[in-house]
C-alpha cells in the first residue's frame, strides 16, 4: 500500500494558487481615492442637483442687475430686476396677478388633458393598425405643419371669443407631439413582447395596456412633456383671442402700454410655471418608470 505525504513542493503549489485565486485577487480601483470622496461629497449634499440648476439662473439675474445699474440700457429697453419686482408686487396687490396665473393655469392644464388624451388614443389606434395608419397619417402630418395662430380666426368663427376656443387651440398644440410619440414608438415595438403577450391571452385593449404601453413608457412620457410644453406656447396664441385676463393678455397688454416691467413679469411667470407644471409630470414619470419600466 502506497502512502502519500505532503511535500515541500506540494506546500508551495497550494500556497501559490491560493494568492492566485480569483477569490483573493484585488483589482484596481478605476476611480481615485479622491474622486470617490468627491463623489460621496455630492451624495451627502442635501439638493445638490437643485443648487447646481440654480446656478446659472443666478449668473443672469446678476448680469441682469449688473447691466442695468450699469444704465447700458434705457429703464424702457430692460427694467431693472427690483422694478420687475415692483410692477409684481403691484399686480398681486390689486388682485390682478393671481387671477393672470390662476386662469393661465386653468387654461393650460384642461387643453393639456384634452388634447394629450386624444393624442394617446389617436396615436395608439394608428400605432397598432396598419390600416388606420394609412387611411389617417397623411392627414394627420398636413395639419400638423399649420402654424398656431392659422387657427385663431376659424376657432374664432366657430366658437366665439369664449373660453371653448382657448381650450381647443392649447388642446391642438398638445395633441401632436403626443400623437407622434405614441404612433412612433408602438410602430417599434418588439414583435417578440407582443407575441409572448398573445400566448398569454392578451388581445385588444388589454394587450395595449398591459404589454405594448408599458413598453414604451419613456417615449409616451417624452412626447407628454413636449405636448405640455406646446401647450403653454399655444397659451400666448389663445389669449390673443379677445382675452380680457391671462398670462398671455398680460403680455400683448403690457406691450400696447409700454409696461416692460410687467411684460418680462409675464415671460418670467410662464418660465417658472412651465417648469413647475414640467417637474410634476417627471415626478409621474419616474413612478410610472418604476412601475412598468
Amino acid at each position: 500500500m502506497t502512502v502519500v505525504t505532503d511535500t515541500p513542493h506540494a506546500e508551495a503549489s497550494a500556497e501559490t494558487e491560493a494568492h492566485t485565486s480569483p477569490k483573493n485577487t484585488r483589482k484596481t480601483p478605476d476611480t481615485t481615492p479622491e474622486e470617490t470622496a468627491g463623489v460621496r461629497r455630492r451624495r451627502a449634499l442635501p439638493g445638490g442637483r437643485l443648487l447646481i440648476g440654480a446656478v446659472v439662473p443666478l449668473v443672469l439675474l446678476a448680469t441682469w442687475y449688473g447691466v442695468t445699474a450699469a444704465g447700458v440700457f434705457t429703464p424702457v429697453q430692460l427694467p431693472a430686476p427690483q422694478a420687475v419686482l415692483t410692477a409684481g408686487v403691484e399686480l398681486f396687490e390689486r388682485g390682478d396677478l393671481t387671477h393672470h396665473i390662476a386662469i393661465s393655469v386653468q387654461r393650460v392644464l384642461l387643453g393639456f388633458a384634452v388634447g394629450a388624451g386624444l393624442g394617446l388614443v389617436i396615436g395608439s389606434l394608428l400605432g397598432l393598425s396598419k390600416i388606420a395608419d394609412a387611411l389617417l397619417q397623411p392627414t394627420i402630418g398636413a395639419f400638423r405643419a399649420v402654424p398656431s395662430l392659422a387657427w385663431v380666426p376659424l376657432l374664432i368663427l366657430w366658437m366665439g371669443i369664449y373660453e371653448d376656443s382657448k381650450v381647443t387651440l392649447i388642446a391642438i398644440g398638445a395633441f401632436f407631439p403626443v400623437f407622434t410619440a405614441v404612433h412612433s414608438a408602438l410602430r417599434h415595438v418588439d414583435p417578440q413582447l407582443v407575441e409572448a403577450g398573445r400566448a398569454f391571452g392578451f388581445h385588444g385593449v388589454r394587450l395595449l395596456t398591459t404589454v405594448q404601453l408599458p413598453a414604451v413608457v419613456p417615449s409616451v412620457f417624452s412626447g407628454l412633456r413636449l405636448g405640455l410644453a406646446q401647450a403653454w406656447l399655444f397659451l400666448v396664441a389663445a389669449e390673443l383671442i379677445a382675452s380680457s385676463m391671462g398670462l398671455g393678455f398680460l403680455l400683448t397688454d403690457s406691450q400696447n402700454n409700454g409696461r416692460t416691467d410687467r411684460l418680462l413679469l409675464a415671460i418670467l411667470l410662464l418660465a417658472i410655471l412651465g417648469k413647475l407644471t414640467d417637474a410634476l409630470l417627471g415626478v409621474l414619470e419616474r413612478k410610472a418608470l418604476k412601475t412598468w419600466g
